[in-house]
């Protein structure tokens, strides 16, 4: 899907899972939701061919893994580069990638700044531009 219908939307939550294992910090984000003015959730995350899928769904319930861990799922603020743009309106979105494949890169512009989401080896990685 292309992510367009974000823009002249405002940025109200951003929702994301982490994956925990035992005492260790949490390796993530594996997948965050941008929850909009008109209460549509987007979910970014990485393919197993390592694109960046984007689509419309409700952020999932966390989930115990055994002895693998657990990923948590939970609303984030300061945590993430979206954390300066929350209540900022989307002026536009681009989007990267290699013809012959999906969605590599999404970058989402606000008036504040700009945040880039990409599949960097598989993970997802977030960052201020």
């Amino acid at each position: 899907m292309r992510p367009d219908h974000l823009v002249g939307r405002r940025l109200e939550q951003v929702v994301a899972s982490w994956h925990r294992y035992g005492a260790e910090a949490p390796s993530g984000p594996l997948d965050v939701w941008l929850i909009d003015s008109e209460a549509v959730a987007t979910h970014v995350t990485t393919g197993s061919d390592w694109c960046l899928p984007v689509e419309t769904s409700a952020p999932v319930a966390g989930y115990d893994m055994a002895e693998s861990g657990r990923v948590e799922v939970a609303p984030i603020s300061g945590e993430t580069p979206f954390a300066a743009h929350l209540g900022g309106t989307v002026l536009a979105v681009s989007e990267d990638g290699d013809p012959d494949s999906e969605r590599l890169a999404l970058e989402i512009i606000f008036d504040s700044g700009r945040v880039r989401c990409e599949s960097w080896s598989g993970a997802l990685r977030l960052s201020s531009m």
